[in-house]
């Protein structure tokens, strides 16, 4: 993937009187916008792409939505369908009202890039400057200048998603093989846990709900893959697809404690280099023809009607 610069400068014409019409005070993403006109360049980020290659998406967008995420908690999926969908990021971006977007996918993966090659903080530390200029923060505040902070705040509900959907896919897969065998596994409640495609908004009760959400969705995959592995069970059950992607998730997403407990890996607490295989190889992204996903609905009626 290559860099090819583009300008954002002008809004679009429809977007402003859209965004005007809707939003007649403005919202802070608009004031954002206002205030420092492009928050990001394109050519800021040229070191961080080859020259040749297929053209990728605006990183200077890219980032600005990585900042809006982070200041609205929202997670990767969330983001992208933000992009898509609210008036006032699409005038923050510069984009037409009709721009598709693009895959939740892509901000991981730009994450990623930004982190391997050191760039985070710098950017950072121009976006507060420029932002302390526009006197939208105050000179000598507290405000975080560690973009790792902010890149591992943005990831933390991404990661929910990721292993919820993991273990939905794997699901799903072992209900096709064995339903037998998957059947005393799994309780009544599994259904409305994993029934559906997983999106989390924003929990009631902050970053202690999600960990115990994120750790709950850990013990059920643990039980799933004990039983998987136990020399009881049907050795082809470990060699399907969905069920190995299930076991590298739990590997670097959660581990054990002293006491022997399943723990949610804090963001920092990561081991290196699987953040970005760890999006679902079933997730379309823009430039690709889409996969077939496993189906929420036919898996909800499976775990429902086998535990009545």
């Amino acid at each position: 993937m290559s860099l090819r610069p583009e300008s954002h400068q002008r809004i679009p014409a429809g977007t402003v009187r859209t965004a005007r019409a809707a939003c007649p005070n403005g919202t802070p993403a608009m004031l954002i916008r206002d205030r420092l006109d492009v928050l990001f360049e394109d050519e800021e980020f040229a070191g961080l792409y080859p020259s040749d290659g297929r053209p990728g998406l605006s990183p200077g967008q890219l980032a600005l939505v990585s900042v809006l995420q982070f200041a609205e908690n929202l997670s990767d999926r969330a983001a992208a369908d933000a992009v898509r969908t609210r008036i006032d990021w699409k005038y923050a971006l510069g984009l037409e009202l009709d721009d598709p977007g693009f895959d939740y996918s892509v901000l991981c993966e730009f994450r990623a890039r930004l982190a391997e090659d050191g760039a985070a903080d710098g950017l950072l530390e121009v976006m507060l400057q420029r932002l302390k200029g526009a006197r939208l923060l105050k000179p000598g505040g507290r405000q975080r200048t560690d973009a790792t902070h902010v890149l591992a705040a943005v990831r933390f509900l991404s990661r929910l998603e990721l292993v919820g959907e993991s273990l939905r896919a794997a699901l799903e897969e072992l209900a096709e093989a064995d339903p037998d065998w998957l059947r005393p596994l799994i309780g009544p409640e599994w259904g409305k846990r994993y029934g559906r495609r997983i999106e989390i908004g924003k929990l009631p009760g902050g970053k202690a709900a999600v960990t115990e959400r994120a750790e709950q969705t850990g013990r059920d995959g643990q039980k799933i893959l004990t039983a998987a592995w136990a020399a009881s069970a049907p050795p082809h059950l470990r060699l399907l697809p969905q069920v190995e992607i299930l076991r590298q998730a739990w590997v670097h997403h959660y581990f054990w404690d002293a006491r022997g407990r399943l723990r949610w890996r804090d963001g920092h607490a990561l081991p290196p280099r699987l953040t970005c295989a760890s999006t679902l190889p079933t997730t379309p992204t823009r430039t690709t023809a889409p996969r077939t996903a496993p189906s929420g609905a036919a898996i909800e009626c499976r775990l429902l009607q086998r535990n009545r």
